[in-house]
Order: C-alpha cells, then structure tokens, then sequence
C-alpha cells in the first residue's frame, strides 16, 4: 500500500522541502536526518512512497540495504564512531514513525544516551522449533 498524500521524504525529495541530501539514484535517496541522534545520523529512503518493507519492491529494498552499507562505511570513515546502528522500523508497533519505508543509519558512541531496550522473552526450544517450522512452510518462505 502507498500513501495518498506526500509523505514528507516525497516532499523533501521533491524540493518542496528543504533537505541536505547525501545520495540519490533511480530507487533511493540518502539525506541527513534533521534530528541527529549523533552527527552523522542518515536516512535512507525509496523513492516509490512504499509504506514498509513487506510491500516495497525487492529492487528497491536491495538499493536501500546496498546504500546502507555504503553509507555505514562512510560514516565510519568521516565520524570514527564507535559503532553503527542500522535501524528499519514497519508500522507503529514496529516504532515506525513516518509511513514511508526507510532505513536510520545511526553513529554510535558508548554513553551517547541512545538507548533501544526491550524486555528479553526465552520460550524455550519447542517454542523456538515451532516457530521456525511456521515461517519456514509459509509460501513466502517455503518458495525461495
């Protein structure tokens, strides 16, 4: 599903907002996050307005992870952090906050104050084989 009105990454791709880009090719654009987390936090973002990864194009989520790497690498280059965190959240309970799929490539620095915690469930190996036999046997899946 695509969004009806412009998402503000289609406004900033078009010009209609201001944005200090990094990257952009025919599937995806790269631009300076306006609330670094640290400097050189980037978002990368398709240009096809896709709201999540489960229903964007497999060419342009290749890009979009392709363009990851280059830019993780880049930063690490340029800003010499400790770490690099690749985020892509889908939907609200995923932490998505904008509906267009996109990709944080975040520098990370120990005590940087940015914290992603959540509660550790350990069901035990039936759980974990049952749960993997169900993803596994579903079409999407079972017909790679």
């Amino acid at each position: 599903m695509m969004t009806s009105e412009p998402t503000i990454f289609e406004r900033l791709l078009s010009g209609e907002l201001p944005c200090a880009k990094v990257y952009e090719d025919a599937l995806v654009f790269a631009f300076m996050d306006a609330g670094q987390l640290n400097p050189g936090h980037v978002l990368i973002a398709t240009k096809k307005p896709y709201v999540t990864l489960m229903e964007a194009d497999e060419e342009s989520v290749v890009a979009m992870m392709r363009l990851a790497r280059h830019i993780a690498r880049a930063v690490q280059t340029v800003f010499k952090p400790e770490g690099v965190t690749l985020l892509q959240a889908n939907l609200p309970a995923g932490w998505q906050t904008v509906p267009h799929l996109h990709m944080h490539v975040v520098p990370r620095y120990a005590g940087d104050g940015v914290e992603l915690v959540w509660p550790r469930k350990e069901p035990g190996m039936s759980a974990l084989l049952t749960y993997a036999r169900q993803i596994a046997a579903d079409p999407e899946i079972a017909g790679l």
